[in-house]
């Protein structure tokens, strides 16, 4: 019996760290050598990180990228290793993967189906290859694709026609709800179809907006999962393929997935811890008001950071309700983070008497709503300043859609964690979150939702409940749907109108918005992106 032993390299690559990220292939090819592995594989772009964007318009960049990659062939001794890098070629720049062994590149595969669409650029940077790239190992022609290229006809059947009995895939592909199981069905049709097995290995990490999960995979030539790896978490496992007397996938690992609640969750967790630890922040800092949605953001922040890394302060005001500082202590004391209390009334008061004269003759109105949130966000800003800690905004994907939000108050901060999330996705997180461990008060979870920046406010006096904003918002911002399909559903038509001029005209405060963790399919900012001038009518 012939085997060929494979290694899943499922790391985390930081995006630009090319001298690191080499130092870390190197690591692994090394203890691969050991293990007596013949192949190990890496993700897509995984020598630059991904997406590298405009870094590789940069011909410095791009040397280094090619003196990383010399170093790591020069390090294949008796193993074969392939590697995402982008590839200088006929003055044209690839999305490839390098095969290297034994010192030297034995080839190169140029990625065929560059994805142009949601988050997706690589046509700004790529030219597509044309050719498939099949090669041969202990007896086994393989073929390699990535990620777009599995997505569509034409690479795999390349493939399989050239000779390939095994495909490989390297994959940057981020995480959205629902992706994976997208991922297993798509593989085991295109397994199923071909009879040949496949093998999907996908990057893990935070970058940015985008979260990758990981979750690498392979499937036998019937489409029956073989080896599953974990979701969100760096992992490094061998794989069997017996090549005699025929080819079979061994099974091996098969992690159990997490529901969709925890994917949603890990995702949320694993793009603060990056986008904190990645940039240099020494943790992060929040305002802590007593409501859901910062309750939900403190309980992802210190399970990302741990909770000697986050700090929260409380800032009531004259409108702010007993039970919300009650409720906002509680659940720094269950989390164990350091906590600061500073009332606003001083600076708001100040703020009013400042401006007392230029506003004689005008009665209140939101402008002192704001002026509230503004002076939260001077103390907040002044914290993540002295302490060099990030500020982390609390807002959900349904107040960011409508502009229930003060720009340069409660929008003030680095980074969004719940800027993909709509309110009621707040609510189940937040439950999910309570059956880990509660620490987050059940009176929190009940009571109506208020900004508390006036006396009695409730957010319901603003927007529509809820449940008929959510839907309203997930068909014309996820779906594209018009005013006539959404009112079709039977959903109110004053509601329905009211909410798409409010989501229309506040395109610019999202413009402004601290980037968050993508988790829907339609997030603003690298997905969504419409013009904040324009004359179109609905």
């Amino acid at each position: 019996m012939s085997k060929l032993r494979i290694t899943m390299a499922q790391l985390d690559f930081v995006v630009g760290r090319i001298e690191g990220n080499r130092d870390r292939i190197l690591e692994i090819i090394k203890d691969a050598q050991k293990n007596q592995v013949d192949l190990v594989l890496f993700p897509e772009l995984c020598l630059t990180g991904y997406p590298p964007e405009d870094l590789l318009l940069r011909k410095d960049f791009l040397d280094r990228v090619d003196a990383a990659l010399e170093a790591i062939a020069k390090a294949t001794q008796g193993i074969t290793a392939i590697i995402g890098f982008p590839e200088r070629k006929a003055g044209h720049l690839f999305n490839s993967a390098a095969i290297l062994s034994n010192g030297h590149t034995l080839s190169t595969y140029q990625k065929r189906l560059l994805p142009n669409y949601g988050v997706f650029d690589e046509k700004r940077y790529f030219k597509e290859g044309n050719t498939p790239c099949v090669f041969e190992m202990s007896g086994l022609d393989i073929g390699l694709t990535l990620c777009e290229d599995i997505w569509h006809e034409g690479p795999v059947e390349a493939s399989v026609a050239a000779g390939a009995d095994l495909i490989i895939s390297l994959n940057a592909s981020p995480f959205h709800a629902g992706k994976l199981h997208e991922r297993h069905q798509l593989i085991q049709a295109r397994a199923k179809a071909h009879q040949t097995p496949i093998v999907y290995l996908n990057l893990v990490g935070g970058q940015d907006e985008l979260v990758f999960d990981g979750a690498s995979f392979a499937m036998d030539l019937n489409g029956e999962l073989c080896f599953q790896a974990p979701e969100f978490k760096e992992s490094l496992e061998i794989i069997e393929i017996e090549t005699q007397p025929s080819i079979k996938l061994l099974r091996g690992q098969l992690t159990p997935p997490l529901s969709e609640d925890a994917q949603i969750y890990e995702a949320l967790v694993t793009g603060i811890r990056d986008y904190v630890k990645k940039n240099g922040f020494q943790g992060a800092v929040l305002g802590l008001s007593g409501g859901i949605d910062s309750a939900l953001t403190l309980a992802l922040a210190v399970d990302a950071l741990g909770s000697k890394e986050v700090e929260v302060i409380l800032m009531p005001s004259r409108y702010t309700a007993d039970m919300s500082n009650e409720d906002a202590r509680l659940e720094a004391e269950a989390l164990g983070c350091q906590m600061h209390t500073i009332p606003i009334e001083p600076a708001f008061r100040t703020f009013l008497g400042m401006l007392e004269p230029a506003f004689e003759g005008r009665p209140a109105d939101l402008t002192e709503e704001n002026i509230q949130a503004r002076c939260r966000g001077i103390l907040l800003m002044a914290l993540s300043n002295k302490k060099g800690k990030i500020l982390l905004t609390t807002g959900n994907k349904s107040e960011m859609s409508v502009g229930y939000a003060t720009l340069y108050g409660d929008m003030a901060g680095g980074f969004a964690p719940l800027k993909d999330i709509p309110k009621l996705l707040v609510y189940r997180l937040s439950r999910y979150r309570n059956t880990v461990s509660s620490v987050i008060p059940e009176r929190v979870l009940t009571r109506a939702p208020s900004a508390e920046l006036r006396p009695d406010q409730r957010d319901e006096d603003s927007l529509p409940p809820y449940p008929v904003l959510d839907e309203i918002l997930e068909r014309y911002i996820e779906r594209d749907q018009s005013i006539t399909d959404i009112i079709a559903a039977g959903l109110p038509e004053q509601d329905v109108r009211r909410v798409i001029r409010m989501v229309d005209r506040n395109e610019y405060k999202r413009r402004q918005a601290p980037p968050g963790v993508k988790v829907t399919p339609r997030a603003f900012g690298r997905d969504r992106r419409y013009p904040m001038t324009h004359g179109f009518s609905h």
